[in-house]
């Protein structure tokens, strides 16, 4: 296993998926998510610093890495961010946790940012890492955001189209997104590489990430202008890398704060893949946060 001596392999059923996680550690509980196109060993690092002071739980969200990829319908709810939050909800109840602190990364930031909304008595703190919220992220675009994220134009198209063309070679497409939006010299371990690739690879995969993008496109549209009143009201830490596109097109704080009552957070000298790109200090800042 990639992680540290003193953590497990778990596998949690939920109601509508079978969660797959590594766990370590002893104290308060922390859910660490992941993002696009990784798994939950883009943690590693973090995790085996933070695991003297917390509980650490690293799952791999439903679609990705060796969660199941359970069948989508015409409105792709069953990869809507709230159905997502669930999953975790669950899962951290069978570990016995009916509270409990977590960060999130890219598209795990977007599902706990929906956890800290439909769950707010589990919820203690939050922390998002390199994300706008997606409802401000559509209602602002423009060229510059096309097409630093012309991924999210891509992956919503109907008929299979996007799963045939990653498909006709997985490893590329996910090799040369890392390194698109990571920083100039980034190393991203050949052992951790190898495992995204893996877990990416399978049709089933790009057809389930794909569906993760095309609910952002819609359902979750539909669920954050229902809510589009209501704000996270436990304290949000929000981090975001100083030479990535977050960092270039939005004011971080001032649009989260229009979202969240409690609002900190600040820059790290690295690209979009902080947990990586930044391991010591990105711990260093949740240890802080989360004490």
């Amino acid at each position: 296993m990639i992680f540290a001596k003193g953590f497990t392999e778990a596998r949690v059923k939920t109601a509508s998926a079978e969660i797959n996680l590594v766990h370590g550690g002893s104290g308060a509980p922390l859910l660490l998510l992941h993002g696009y196109p990784q798994t939950h060993v883009i943690w590693r690092e973090v995790a085996k610093h933070l695991m003297n002071h917390f509980h650490v739980i690293c799952p791999d969200l439903r679609g990705y890495g060796d969660s199941s990829k359970p069948p989508s319908t015409e409105d792709h709810s069953p990869y809507s961010k709230r159905v997502m939050a669930q999953d975790m909800v669950e899962v951290m109840a069978s570990l016995g946790y009916p509270e409990f602190f977590v960060a999130g990364h890219d598209r795990g930031a977007r599902v706990a940012h929906r956890m800290a909304l439909d769950h707010q008595e589990k919820v203690k703190k939050v922390c998002v890492m390199d994300i706008a919220p997606t409802y401000h992220m559509f209602q602002n675009t423009d060229q510059a955001f096309a097409t630093g994220y012309y991924h999210w134009f891509f992956l919503i198209q109907p008929n299979g189209l996007p799963e045939h063309m990653i498909g006709a070679d997985p490893a590329y497409y996910l090799t040369e997104k890392m390194k698109r939006w990571s920083a100039p010299g980034a190393v991203f371990s050949d052992e951790a590489m190898a495992e995204y690739i893996r877990c990416f690879s399978t049709p089933e995969s790009i057809h389930a990430s794909c569906e993760d993008y095309r609910a952002a496109a819609s359902i979750d549209l539909q669920h954050d202008e229902e809510d589009i009143d209501k704000k996270v009201n436990c304290p949000l830490l929000v981090l975001w890398g100083t030479k990535g596109f977050v960092h270039r097109s939005y004011d971080v704080l001032n649009v989260w704060r229009e979202r969240a009552e409690k609002v900190e957070g600040r820059g790290v000298n690295c690209g979009h893949f902080l947990p990586e790109e930044a391991p010591d200090e990105v711990a260093a800042e949740l240890h802080r946060f989360f004490t």
